[in-house]
């Protein structure tokens, strides 16, 4: 199957130049690449659906180059922003780099050979460029008419100044001449004739094939240049897809812990979860369309989507990272036990329960207090409003204590264990939960 057969039935292929397939099929291996803004240390849900052009790229036996863009990044791309963004320092640009780098190690692989993936960086060769060099030898190639015929452009140039609205900037404005040289350099360099993305960057992938494109008649030489982009991920109503309810969700567990990640894909609708797990999965159509037909029997086990976050967040962190999260939406959802609690350290505890309301109570009040204190007059009646509504429930066999069934009103707290050292998870009926910090 072809790269873009591959992509068409998975849903990910939006546009190509004309000759693109022809050229895939006939020069192989061919190097392609994407560039990546390095404005943060982490890449998120949005730039792992562009990641997975890279990986079928190599996967139908081409070249892939992710392009980190440091030289870039201290600019910023236009494209779909409505007003410029605050610049980064070159040093927070190196530290974006690297963790950019490690988390794209994850995804391709960079053996030797001529499929092998690279990583660049394009300020090593900008840096080595003057303004008036690159005025002179690149910039009069292009015209300001040809650049300002971008969608990207004329959405930002019609901002009114003396309105108060955001206009375009010279700096913005000069992003696509730097990027089409990006593909310029690398076609040289790599000969790097093909460049990928997402389909809110066909007008900069299109300046960097004309600029190849009259750069090398300029020079004499014939050179390929080929453009391929990919579907924006958006959800069923056409929403942006890649923030939750507590915003991005991130590929570094520091700023996105496995366990929210996990949840984050499980908890996709039924109308997403077929084209989240075509796009975020290397399943084949069969295992899919299988997972499709168990699904639709019992949609409430929700099977597309157990595989679909099991499977991202498996290779975005790791297996052992990913049984953990399953195990702690067990414990969520009333399957888990005692031991389960036990194994949670803290801040996965906090993340299960981060949506449940947080009591505290004094460590010094420990002593002597009784299960029914604790879930009214010790928890300020936040439980439950008096001990005689505790009682009853008790007695019903309604309260759980860290998944413990508690029907002795006297029992005394101090001798429950604390979860991480200082936590109880009261648990009222089916649905509510506690979480009670011995403070």
């Amino acid at each position: 199957m072809s790269l873009i057969e591959e992509l068409t039935w998975r849903g990910m292929y939006h546009d190509a130049m004309p000759g693109t397939a022809e050229h895939l099929a006939t020069n192989a291996p061919i190097t392609g690449y994407i560039g990546f803004d390095p404005t943060a240390a982490s890449l998120h849900i949005g730039n792992l659906a562009t990641i997975m052009l890279l990986v079928h790229l190599q996967r139908a036996g081409h070249r892939p180059v992710a392009l980190v863009g440091g030289a870039t990044g201290m600019i910023g791309d236009p494209s779909g922003k409505s007003a410029e963004r605050n610049l980064l320092d070159e040093d927070t640009l190196r530290l974006n780099q690297a963790g950019i780098r490690a988390q794209l190690e994850k995804f391709l692989n960079f053996t030797e050979g001529p499929t092998g993936a690279l990583v660049v960086n394009n300020y090593d060769w900008f840096k080595e460029i003057g303004f008036l060099g690159f005025l002179r030898e690149v910039g009069k190639h292009l015209t300001v008419n040809y650049m300002m015929a971008k969608d990207s452009v004329k959405r930002r140039i019609s901002g009114n100044e003396d309105s108060g609205a955001d206009g375009l900037s010279y700096t913005e404005f000069s992003y696509q001449l730097l990027q089409g040289y990006d593909f310029v350099h690398l076609n040289k360099t790599l000969n790097c004739t093909l460049q990928m993305g997402a389909s809110d960057q066909w007008g900069n992938i299109t300046t960097g094939t004309e600029l190849i494109r009259r750069l090398s008649n300029a020079e004499g030489r014939e050179a390929k240049a080929y453009a391929l982009t990919g579907q924006l991920i958006t959800k069923a109503d056409g929403t942006k897809y890649g923030k939750s309810e507590t915003g991005t969700v991130w590929l570094d567990p520091a700023l996105t812990s496995p366990y929210q990640f996990y949840q984050f894909f499980y908890n996709a609708a039924d109308a997403d979860a077929p084209r989240l797990i075509r796009v975020f999965t290397l399943l084949t159509e069969a295992e899919i369309v299988a997972l499709e037909t168990e699904h639709a029997q019992a949609p409430h086990l929700r099977v597309l989507q157990k595989a679909l976050a099991r499977d991202v967040t498996a290779r975005v962190h790791s297996v052992e990272a990913t049984e953990a999260a399953i195990s702690a939406s067990e414990v969520l959802f009333g399957r888990g036990d005692l031991a389960a609690l036990q194994a949670l350290d803290e801040a996965t505890l906090l993340d299960v329960f981060a949506g449940v309301p947080h009591l505290r109570v004094p460590r010094a009040d420990l002593a002597g207090l009784t299960a029914v204190s604790l879930l009214s007059e010790a928890t300020m009646g936040k439980i439950f409003p008096s001990k005689g509504e505790a009682k009853k429930m008790m007695k019903d066999g309604g309260v759980s204590i860290n998944r413990e069934k508690v029907t002795v009103a006297e029992a005394p707290v101090d001798t429950m264990p604390l979860l991480a050292g200082k936590f109880l998870v009261v648990q009222k009926g089916k649905k509510n939960y506690f979480l009670v910090e011995v403070a």
